[in-house]
């Protein structure tokens, strides 16, 4: 199909800080998953809270260079920040800035003459407790000829309400083609397993349902069926684990961006390359997507 995937989420510096100093990239879920879009072949933009600041122009630099589009919403009080350390076993735990918590969207002209164009839209690390951006997300990608991928993403630091949270989410989700959550996802909103919260989503009539588990691996429940795959085994160390989800999800996106596969063998085929970019990229530090090529 033609047209740029459009990601709607968030942008920002991760400062990264550990024994060795302090280090920063351009981040942010959405960010990755557009810049992943492209770096795997397909044309992404991003629609997203970028300041007109020092880290904006940064950004806006970066996604250049990746060849995304980037869609500006306003950013008052400058762009988003977050400060990650690492916990034992190479999590990364984040503290973020008040611009990262108060992110919005906004949606002029150019935002949605790009969702209309678009051939899927991914929506990553999006505020769902804020009912007001919730209601202007729905309205904008509500046209049943544009397929939606989620990945609600929240994260601790950032979340104001979780049972609007849940409320949001579910509402934007209800009838989406892909939706995509994790271990953490399924503790954190529902505080309770991810496999109940995949069971849930099936019933919401989610078309597909991408179950992260970490060290797991991942599975996929659509049509019926389900699939699975342990973490893809490739040489070298396990650096960084930051840019894994956003890895699966920008993988399976570009795979399935023209049409659902058909059974369970597709499906595999499909999470089997998502798991092998997740462990390539897991191999960097930082949550740039990389191939095992």
């Amino acid at each position: 199909m033609t047209g740029r995937v459009v990601v709607i989420g968030d942008a920002l510096i991760d400062e990264i800080r550990d024994e060795t100093g302090v280090r920063e990239f351009v981040g942010g879920a959405g960010l990755n998953v557009a810049v992943g879009l492209s770096r795997l072949g397909v044309p992404a933009s991003l629609i997203a809270m970028v300041g007109d600041d020092a880290a904006g122009e940064q950004i806006r630099a970066f996604l250049d260079e990746h060849d995304v589009e980037l869609l500006a919403s306003p950013a008052e009080h400058g762009s988003s920040r977050a400060v990650s350390t690492r916990s034992p076993g190479g999590e990364p735990e984040y503290v973020f800035n008040e611009t990262a918590q108060n992110r919005r969207v906004a949606y002029g002209e150019a935002e949605r003459a790009a969702i209309a164009a678009a051939p899927m839209v991914v929506v990553s690390c999006f505020p769902f407790d804020d009912p007001e951006q919730t209601s202007l997300l729905v309205e904008a990608t509500a046209s049943p000829s544009t397929p939606l991928a989620i990945d609600p993403n929240p994260r601790s630091g950032m979340l104001h309400d979780r049972a609007e949270f849940v409320r949001g989410f579910e509402r934007a989700a209800s009838g989406a083609l892909i939706v995509k959550v994790g271990e953490d996802d399924a503790q954190l909103l529902y505080d309770g397993p991810l496999d109940d919260l995949r069971a849930r989503l099936v019933d919401l009539g989610v078309g597909a349902v991408l179950a992260t588990y970490g060290a797991g691996g991942a599975a996929i429940d659509a049509a019926g069926s389900s699939v699975s795959r342990p973490i893809s085994d490739l040489p070298g160390r396990i650096v960084d684990t930051m840019g894994g989800g956003d890895a699966v999800l920008a993988t399976t996106a570009a795979l399935v961006r023209d049409r659902l596969p058909a059974d369970a063998g597709e499906w595999d085929a499909v999470l089997s390359r998502a798991m092998d970019v997740a462990a390539a990229t897991c191999r960097h530090e930082g949550a740039l997507l990389r191939t095992p090529e």
